[in-house]
C-alpha cells in the first residue's frame, strides 16, 4: 500500500506539473475536477478524465454503437458510418482542436466517446419515434443527449464529462471550453461524413452539393474538415472562446441545412424513416403492455422501456419486432 501511494502521488504530481507548463490558463485541470456523484478511490496511474475514457470504452452502451447507424437503416456495405465510427471521428477531430488550443485533451476525449451512447437505433428517426411514443403514453420525452447523460451518471463519470455529454446538443451550452469543442466538432464530423455516405448510397451526386459552400470549404470531405478545423482553431484563439469564423461557420450551417432538406428529412429516406417508426412503436407498445418482457431492474416503467429500447442496435430491434409479429 505504501508503494502504491508513492506511485499515485508521483503520477499526480507529474501530471499537475505537465499541465501547468503546457495547458492554457483556461483549460480544465485533470485534478481540479468537481468530482463524481459517488466517491471513489483514485487511480494511481490514470487521471480522473482518463479513467472516464476507459470506463466508457469498456461499457456495453459504447460497444453497441457499432450496430447503430447514422442515416441508413442496417445498410449492406462495409464503409457506411455507424454511431461508433462517428464517435471515433468526432473524438479524434476534437483532440486535434484541443491540442492546438492547449486545452485538456483527456476531457475532450471522454466527452467525445460518451456523447452518443444514449442514441436509439435507426438514428434520428428512431429518436423521434421513441419521443412520440413516450409523449403519447406517459407524457414523457426522449432526447438522446439526456439518455447519454443518464448513462454517464450510471457510470459515475466526472461532473465535467457528464456536463459535456449532456450539452453536446440542445439549448444548454457546455460549461467548459472542452465541452464546447465537442459540441461544434460533432456537427463538423457528421455533416461531412454523412455527405460521403449519401454520395456512396446514391442519394446525392457531386453536382447536387451547394456550389458556394463547397467552393469555400473544399470539394472533398477531408478538405472540408481540414478547412473547418483550421478555422475553428484560428477563430477560437482570437476570441478566447470556442467559435467558428463568420464566413466558414455560415457555410457549414448552410451545408447542414442542405443535408436536413435533401438527406435527413428528404423524400428518398422517408420509407426508411417510416420503417424505423413502425419498428420502434411496435416494440414500445408491446413492452408497455407486457412489462414482464423487460430485463429485470428498478425504476419506473417509462425509464425501463427507454433504457431497453434506446440500447438496442438496428439489427436487434428489427429481429425483435419480427419475433413479435411471429408470436
Amino acid at each position: 500500500m505504501e508503494v502504491a501511494g508513492r506511485i499515485a502521488g508521483t503520477f499526480e504530481a507529474r501530471v499537475r506539473a505537465l499541465e501547468e507548463a503546457m495547458l492554457s490558463p483556461v483549460a480544465v485541470r485533470s485534478y481540479e475536477t468537481r468530482g463524481r456523484e459517488r466517491d471513489e478511490e483514485p487511480c494511481s496511474v490514470r487521471t480522473p478524465f482518463q479513467r472516464d475514457r476507459d470506463r466508457l470504452i469498456h461499457s456495453k452502451p459504447f460497444r453497441r454503437l457499432k450496430g447503430k447507424t447514422q442515416v441508413f437503416i442496417d445498410p449492406q456495405g462495409d464503409h457506411f458510418r455507424t454511431r461508433m465510427t462517428h464517435t471515433l471521428e468526432t473524438t479524434a477531430i476534437s483532440r486535434v482542436v484541443a491540442r492546438a488550443l492547449r486545452l485538456n485533451e483527456d476531457l475532450v476525449e471522454a466527452i467525445g466517446l460518451g456523447h452518443d451512447t444514449g442514441h436509439t437505433p435507426f438514428g434520428h428517426a428512431g429518436e423521434d419515434a421513441l419521443d412520440e411514443a413516450l409523449l403519447a403514453r406517459f407524457g414523457g420525452r426522449f432526447r438522446h443527449n439526456e439518455q447519454s447523460f443518464r448513462i454517464a451518471k450510471q457510470l459515475n463519470l466526472t461532473h465535467e464529462v457528464c456536463d459535456g455529454i449532456l450539452t453536446h446538443t440542445g439549448e444548454r451550452e457546455p460549461t467548459t471550453l472542452e465541452g464546447k469543442i465537442v459540441r461544434i466538432v460533432d456537427r463538423i464530423a457528421y455533416v461531412n461524413h454523412d455527405i460521403d455516405d449519401a454520395l456512396r448510397y446514391g442519394l446525392l451526386t457531386e453536382s447536387d452539393l451547394p456550389a458556394g459552400e463547397i467552393e469555400l470549404l473544399g470539394t472533398t470531405g477531408s478538405q472540408r474538415i481540414d478547412t473547418l478545423v483550421h478555422d475553428l482553431v484560428r477563430a477560437s484563439e482570437a476570441a478566447g472562446d470556442i467559435v467558428q469564423g463568420r464566413d466558414v461557420g455560415k457555410a457549414m450551417h448552410s451545408l447542414r441545412a442542405f443535408m436536413f432538406e435533401r438527406v435527413y428529412l428528404g423524400p428518398q429516406v422517408m420509407p426508411e424513416h417510416e420503417r424505423a417508426r413502425r419498428v420502434v412503436k411496435a416494440i414500445f407498445d408491446r413492452l408497455a403492455h407486457e412489462p414482464a418482457r423487460l430485463p429485470a431492474g428498478d425504476g419506473a416503467l417509462p425509464e425501463r422501456i427507454t433504457d431497453y429500447l434506446a440500447g438496442m442496435t438496428d439489427r436487434f430491434a428489427l429481429a425483435y419486432a419480427d419475433r413479435l409479429v411471429a408470436e
